[in-house]
């Protein structure tokens, strides 16, 4: 969803095929006391708590701090932003995975892999770059109603690319996401036509990447995990984003200077941000590795009407009530989407 939404490097049904969990025996089948099963439950349900609860942090987090520094702080560079984060994810996946083996590397084999690479990093670009790009003229709440239609944009692009069709109650489902955005436009007090068109470019863009990922690393010798894909994109995105700010934001790197040498925290906001931008991606994957994939879509709708409270309440944004039951009724509408492609499939 949005702008923390288009750091989650997988779609959900794609995660199914990406992580599959292997059930361990406990004791390695000798009896185990409850009491030792109760300890080691407690334990796991904590641990699985605090994941959540930093996933939750981490991804409001991005889009609050993307916000302020975009709308409120006068920094107004977008892709340069963009590019940080980039270079941030870069460097923390090579020391997560190098270092401290969070997953296990996975080298690229083929020119034609890396090309497939590429192509994915370009599309993620855009639809980072046009998500950061929204926030400048849209409220968080109303960025996050139209990031919300991200399953409807996926189920088109896999409609095109593959001409499989869902069960058709799968896209009536799909019919309040869109009616749900509709009614938020109209309700929307900031409408902003030029900041909502980035929007749903950025959304439109961020499932093209999930279907076009699933086809171009579909057979067995390419396919590569979240963390491993972040890894080698990141890189790419940074030479692809570097040029394009210096072209398109002429002048970012006085106005930076300026601004860091104004007020100290610009630099700390800058290095929190992008580094949040990387535990946005590490947290999704943890909490799709040790959670199942519809525990991971009831939690992420709920992030998502997480970050708007939070926002109305930092933001002071105005809202309406059409706006907000636009928002509901596009959240309800994603939930069934999501529940009628699980029984369905």
């Amino acid at each position: 969803m949005s702008t923390h939404a288009s750091y989650n490097m997988r779609s959900k049904s794609y995660y199914e095929n990406d992580i599959k969990g292997t059930m361990k025996d406990i004791g390695g089948g000798k009896m185990v006391s409850s009491g030792t099963t109760t300890a080691t439950g407690s334990k796991e349900n904590f641990f699985i708590f605090s994941l959540v609860s930093l996933w939750y942090s981490s991804n409001i987090g991005v889009i609050l701090l993307n916000k302020y520094l975009l709308s409120n702080y006068g920094f107004k560079f977008p892709i340069f932003l963009t590019m940080c984060h980039m270079s941030a994810c870069a460097v923390l996946s090579y020391i997560s995975i190098v270092f401290f083996k969070v997953v296990p590397q996975q080298m690229i084999k083929s020119r034609s892999q890396f090309m497939k690479i590429a192509t994915l990093s370009i599309v993620f670009c855009g639809s980072v770059v046009g998500g950061n790009i929204s926030l400048r003229y849209l409220a968080v709440s109303f960025n996050q109603a139209v990031g919300a239609t991200t399953p409807f944009f996926t189920a088109v692009f896999a409609y095109l690319a593959t001409l499989k069709r869902e069960a058709w109650v799968t896209y009536a489902a799909l019919v309040p996401v869109v009616a749900g955005v509709v009614i938020a436009s109209g309700g929307e007090p900031g409408f902003h036509l030029f900041g909502f068109i980035m929007c749903l470019s950025a959304t439109a863009a961020r499932a093209f990447k999930s279907v076009l990922q699933g086809i171009l690393l579909s057979s067995e010798g390419e396919k590569l995990n979240s963390m491993n894909l972040l890894l080698y994109m990141s890189p790419i995105a940074v030479i692809i984003l570097l040029p394009a700010a210096l072209i398109m934001e002429p002048n970012v790197v006085d106005v930076t200077i300026s601004l860091g040498s104004e007020n100290k925290t610009m630099w700390l906001l800058l290095l929190l941000n992008s580094v949040t931008a990387y535990s946005a991606n590490l947290t999704n994957f943890l909490v799709t590795k040790h959670t199942s994939a519809l525990t991971l879509q009831v939690l992420g709708n709920a992030k998502g009407a997480v970050a708007v409270v939070i926002s109305i309440l930092l933001f002071r944004n105005p809202v309406t009530v059409l706006g907000m039951a636009g928002y509901t009724v596009t959240v309800m509408g994603v939930a069934a989407y999501g529940e009628t492609k699980r029984r369905f499939r």
